[in-house]
């Protein structure tokens, strides 16, 4: 199971990196925006620093087929290659995703919320797939039987790709995402603040 902190804030990094068995770090324009004013390569480049190894997953903010796969070039080019680039699963994004991986980029296919966008996102041959959990149930979307589903289709095809779940309000989520088969989580420095008095 992988563990990985939704925060581009250097503090809370610092600290759950000497806690937690961090695998990455993932990062949104919502989470940067937060931050407030900060030079954005150099605020990656910290994070790089502070993590090491661990992965990076940076999203972009282009619209188009060419506006995010130009976005995905700049990322790489200012953090390099083994940066993981996070595209929204909607048409523009899995035209860009097939591009870049046809290009051997790392790819997260971010903002999935059905269980055909995470088919579409496996076949296209995302590396690391990203279900908003709570996002999903504030739908009612049954967000563990659609975990589960993409979990189901990547065995079944034979696919490399992962799950890397995302988007939750509380550790229950976690708990029942990891129990659909989800090989990785993402979660914010609240949730992972609050595991030491989970019990659910």
């Amino acid at each position: 199971m992988k563990f990985m902190l939704d925060t581009v804030n250097l503090d809370k990094i610092r600290y759950y990196q000497s806690v937690l068995p961090l695998a990455g770090v993932t990062s949104n324009p919502s989470i940067i925006k937060k931050e407030g004013k900060i030079d954005f390569y150099a605020h990656l480049k910290a994070i790089k620093e502070i993590i090491g190894t661990a992965e990076l997953h940076v999203q972009v903010v282009g619209e188009t087929k060419e506006e995010i796969e130009k976005d995905a070039q700049n990322i790489v080019e200012h953090l390099g290659k083994e940066t993981f680039i996070k595209i929204p699963v909607n048409n523009e994004g899995l035209s860009a995703l097939k591009t870049l991986k046809s290009k051997n980029f790392n790819v997260t296919a971010t903002a999935i919320y059905t269980e055909f966008q995470g088919y579409l996102a496996i076949a296209a041959g995302a590396d690391y797939l990203a279900p908003y959990y709570n996002r999903m149930e504030n739908l009612n979307i049954n967000a563990a039987d659609t975990v589960a589903a993409m979990v189901g289709e990547i065995k079944r095809s034979s696919a490399t790709s992962q799950i890397l779940a995302a988007s939750f309000k509380n550790v229950s989520q976690v708990n029942h995402a990891c129990r659909s088969g989800a090989q990785a989580i993402t979660a914010s420095p609240d949730i992972f603040g609050s595991l030491s008095n989970s019990v659910v």
